[in-house]
C-alpha cells in the first residue's frame, strides 16, 4: 500500500478505512474485525446507551484506547441541539482516556428514522456551533454539492458524503454527485479531506469510492452484518488499497470499439 498518509486537522493516518463499533453480534467479534480490518480510526456512538451492552460490559473496554484513535459520533441525534449536547459528552468521556479523539466529532444531525438522511439545515447548524466550541468537525452530509461546499465553508474538517443510505448497502448510488464534490472541494484545496460514509454493502464499493478520488470510506453495516465479519474486514482493506492505487495509477479511457493490445507495427504480411 501507498504510505501517503491521510490528514485530517491536525491528526494523521496511514490507513483510509474507518470502521464504526455498531451492530457486532459481540464485542469480542468487533475487536477482531477492526484487527483484520487495519483501520487505525474507529467510531463511537457516544449515546450511553450505546456504550454499555445488556450484561453491562463497556464497548470501551474492548477498543484499545492507546492503538486506535476514537472518532465519536452522534448517531442518533435529530437536533442540532441534541448533537452538541452528545458531541461534548464524547469529548468529555475521551478526555478522560487520553485519547487524541477527543478534539474532534463525527457530526450526524439526522432528519428521520426511516431514511436516517440528515438534516441540512440542523446539520450546517451544529457544526458552525461546535467549530465555535473548539472541536474538529467531520461531517456526515448527503451527497449535494451545494450543501458540501457550505459545509466546508462554515469550517468543516471534512465533508463525508453518503454513498447511499446508512446500513442500506446500495454502494455508491451516485458517482457523478461524488465527482462533483470531490471537484469542488479540492479546488485550490486538493488536500482537503473528503471521506465516503454509508451505504457500503462489500468491498467493490469501497474500491468504486476511492477510484472516484475519495480520500477514505467509513463503514460499519457491511461488516458487522456480513455472512463471515471478519472475513469481510480483511476485503474491506484490501478493496481501500486497491481503489486508492488504482485512482493514483490513472484509468486508461473507455472507448466505444476494441483497440488491439498487440503492436501492430511490423506485422508479418503473407
Amino acid at each position: 500500500m501507498d504510505p501517503t498518509p491521510i490528514k485530517i486537522g491536525n491528526l494523521s493516518f496511514r490507513s483510509r478505512l474507518f470502521v464504526g463499533t455498531g451492530k457486532y453480534a459481540s464485542f469480542e467479534q468487533m475487536r477482531a474485525c477492526l484487527e483484520a480490518s487495519r483501520c487505525e480510526v474507529v467510531t463511537v456512538a457516544v449515546r450511553r446507551e450505546r456504550l454499555i451492552d445488556s450484561e453491562n460490559r463497556n464497548l470501551l473496554d474492548y477498543i484499545d484506547t492507546d492503538r486506535y484513535t476514537i472518532l465519536p459520533n452522534t448517531a442518533g441525534c435529530f437536533t442540532a441541539d441534541d448533537a452538541i449536547r452528545v458531541a461534548r459528552l464524547g469529548r468529555d468521556i475521551l478526555e478522560q482516556l487520553n485519547n487524541p479523539g477527543a478534539a474532534w466529532v463525527k457530526l450526524e444531525v439526522l432528519h428521520d428514522k426511516k431514511t436516517l438522511l440528515p438534516d441540512p439545515v440542523a446539520t450546517l447548524e451544529a457544526t458552525r456551533e461546535l467549530i465555535k466550541d473548539g472541536f474538529s468537525v467531520l461531517v456526515y452530509s448527503s451527497d449535494d454539492p451545494a450543501m458540501a461546499c457550505r459545509l466546508k465553508e462554515a469550517g468543516a474538517a471534512s465533508v463525508m458524503p453518503a454513498g447511499s443510505p446508512i446500513g442500506s448497502g446500495q454502494g455508491v448510488l451516485n458517482p457523478n454527485a461524488i465527482r462533483i464534490i470531490l471537484e469542488m472541494l479540492k479546488e485550490g484545496d486538493a488536500d482537503y479531506p473528503v471521506i465516503v460514509d454509508a451505504g457500503v454493502g462489500t468491498a467493490s464499493d469501497v474500491s468504486i469510492a476511492m477510484e472516484l478520488g475519495a480520500d477514505g470510506v467509513l463503514l460499519n453495516t457491511g461488516i458487522a452484518h456480513a455472512q463471515e465479519p471478519e472475513l469481510m474486514a480483511r476485503a474491506m482493506a484490501h478493496a481501500l488499497d486497491a481503489g486508492y492505487l488504482a485512482y493514483r495509477a490513472g484509468r486508461i479511457p473507455k472507448k466505444l470499439y476494441a483497440t488491439a493490445s498487440s503492436p501492430v507495427e511490423g506485422t508479418i504480411v503473407y
